[in-house]
């Protein structure tokens, strides 16, 4: 029996046209935005590369960005290696209490993010540490690691035990078994916990506004403080940047995965 060919109807591509333009037209007004040469958002007047020039010239600014590069790659590593042994770990071990643990992962995920951050501002002026770059870390690691713990125990809900037993059979110790069998099986999951909290933690706004120091500003709370009097155009052009940085990253990671899978199949 043949099965009959279902046709791209026209109702369904113009949803998925007002679908992405929905999604994308803010992200191109401020890319747009960003070569204008007039200083208002308004109207589009001519085009230029001033405001890049500009942009790189705002110590302020930049230096934002750089404590928002720092905090996010520190966080996110710290968050992929203790996500994936806790996941690893409550994985292989069977232990009593091990579904309310399991559960647990789940608070910092579902109560706002205003709670989280006065619940980390709160610990951290009862033991008296000064908000600094580590505070900043520690609470961005506090809520970027369940979700990496999450997606890397996906990957491993599919995974084969007896490949581990084969291994160790073959007399591999633990170390290396996690390392030659189990790490390379579960990578993507880790890749896709990795991009997670990584994004999470570049677009924090609400739990670094309570635990950010006078040095350590990131550039989320920078632009808050900057919308107040109007968005600049060099504001526009650091976001263009950094939106042409993610979409990269986003492409390095799918073709990356993209290879494990066709490894995984072969």
């Amino acid at each position: 029996m043949k099965k009959k060919k279902i046709g791209f109807r026209p109702l369904a591509l113009c949803y998925a046209c007002f679908f992405y333009l929905f999604l994308y037209l803010p992200i191109a007004v401020v890319v747009a935005f960003s070569f204008n040469t007039s200083q208002l958002n308004v109207t589009f007047q001519g085009f230029t590369f001033e405001w890049y020039g500009r942009m790189f010239e705002n110590v302020q600014l930049m230096q934002s960005f750089f404590n928002t590069l720092i905090v996010a790659a520190v966080s996110t590593l710290l968050s992929v290696i203790l996500g994936t042994l806790c996941a690893v770990g409550m994985y292989r071990f069977k232990f009593r209490g091990r579904e309310t643990v399991s559960n647990l992962l789940y608070i910092p995920i579902v109560i706002p993010e205003i709670v989280l951050g006065i619940a980390v501002l709160a610990f951290f002026t009862m033991v008296k540490i000064q908000m600094s770059m580590a505070t900043l870390i520690i609470s961005h690691v506090t809520f970027s690691m369940p979700f990496v713990v999450i997606t890397v125990r996906s990957r491993l809900a599919g995974f084969d035990p007896s490949v581990e037993e084969a291994a160790r059979d073959l007399g591999a110790n633990d170390w290396r078994i996690f390392r030659r069998v189990t790490l390379p099986m579960i990578l993507p999951g880790v890749l896709s916990g990795a991009m997670l909290a990584l994004t999470m933690s570049l677009d924090d706004v609400v739990v670094s506004f309570f635990t950010t120091g006078p040095d350590s500003m990131t550039l989320p709370i920078k632009i808050l403080g900057m919308v107040r009097k109007g968005v600049s155009p060099d504001v526009n052009a650091l976001s263009t940047l950094m939106i042409l940085g993610t979409v990269l990253i986003m492409l390095a990671a799918t073709f990356f995965e993209m290879r494990m899978e066709k490894k995984e199949e072969a």
